[in-house]
């Protein structure tokens, strides 16, 4: 089975998009986030900056293999708002995403229909003005070694073209590497079979 090691995700926030139905105010916001705490932070942060707004209804998706996502509808009728946010995250394909759209009430009930129509529209915008890039899952790994080993250790970095992240070049060696995860096991088998050369994955 071919081991997934790419993403698309937002580079950087996106401030802001507004969307209008029958006077209410739909303003929509995009982050790139890596943890649940990321999501806490701009909520609470957007709750600070429009405080008397009536709804901060949200979506996210974090993660690849252990992926993490919820739906919010703050108050909105049940999978009217949130819902609709997850499926452009969906529809875009991303993940370590953030969406909050933020809702003023205009005087004039939407109906389901229009509270899903606004949520998907405003997301949709957001994300269609963001900048969408693709990268790529990586496995860190130390190598140990005498200084004597040093030419094995290296032609193999070289070989196989990795990359260097940090080194300690003394009569104890240690080189620390990033390999994309695809390549990681073969990396590992690699160096492993090296008689008196060590390798450890960095958490």
């Amino acid at each position: 089975m071919e081991i997934r090691d790419t993403y698309r995700t937002i580079s950087q926030p996106f401030k802001e998009v507004l969307f209008k139905e029958k006077n209410s105010k739909f303003f929509g916001y995009a982050y790139h986030v890596s943890k649940e705490e990321d999501v806490k932070y701009h909520l609470e942060t957007l709750k600070k900056q429009h405080r008397t707004a009536g709804h901060w209804c949200y979506a996210y998706h974090i993660g690849v293999d252990d992926v993490k996502y919820r739906t919010n509808d703050d108050g909105e009728p049940k999978n009217s708002a949130g819902i609709p946010i997850f499926g452009q995250i969906q529809s875009f394909e991303l993940t370590n995403v953030l969406i909050v759209v933020v809702r003023y009430f205009g005087g004039t009930k939407l109906g389901i229909s229009g509270l899903i129509n606004a949520y998907k529209k405003t997301a949709n915008l957001v994300l269609t003005e963001s900048k969408i890039v693709k990268k790529t899952l990586s496995i860190d790994y130390a190598i140990i070694f005498d200084y004597q080993n040093m030419n094995r250790v290296m032609r193999v970095i070289k070989e196989k073209k990795l990359h260097i992240i940090k080194q300690v070049l003394e009569m104890k060696c240690n080189i620390n590497i990033r390999v994309r995860k695809k390549d990681a096991f073969s990396v590992y088998e690699t160096f492993s079979n090296l008689h008196e050369i060590v390798i450890k994955k960095i958490d």
